[in-house]
């Protein structure tokens, strides 16, 4: 953690770069307040006022997190709502967020990481070995198991 410790104002123009440098939830931002040495109800005022100013904000912290693991490392809807709860984000934020991702993009993400992995696997002889292999990356990767199963049957 840090060492030094920082006064009220300090801690509050430093955790204010802090979140103007990228979205964060709230208890990342909390641990950062108190590893500058701060006590609870410090913390608390610090956290209400950043949320009045608008640095931060958990619903558009949880669209922008969700929104980047699906498209950059293309995670599916299961996978992102753990993350999030593991963040500690409340569940409407995590319901907005995952409402964000569009149906289109998130079916055709779920094809083409199929149509990958299929070429990987063409080699296995085995129907049932191969299908396994396919549904188990693809769980794996966050998305809903009935989704893969419709993609799995149609081999």
């Amino acid at each position: 953690m840090n060492s030094k410790y920082y006064s009220r104002e300090e801690a509050l123009q430093k955790v204010k770069q802090y979140c103007a440098y990228q979205e964060r939830c709230h208890s990342e931002v909390k641990e950062k307040l108190y590893s500058y040495g701060l006590y609870k109800k410090e913390v608390d005022e610090l956290l209400s006022e950043l949320i009045t100013g608008n640095y931060l904000n958990e619903e558009r912290f949880a669209v922008e997190f969700a929104g980047g693991k699906f498209r950059i490392k293309q995670w599916g809807r299961k996978k992102i709502k753990y993350a999030l709860k593991q963040k500690q984000v409340s569940e409407y934020c995590i319901q907005n967020a995952l409402a964000a991702i569009p149906e289109s993009d998130y079916l055709k993400t779920l094809r083409k990481l199929f149509d990958q992995k299929l070429q990987m696997v063409k080699t296995e002889k085995n129907i049932y070995t191969k299908k396994k292999k396919l549904q188990d990356y693809l769980i794996l990767k966050g998305y809903e198991p009935n989704l893969v199963r419709e993609l799995t049957d149609d081999l």
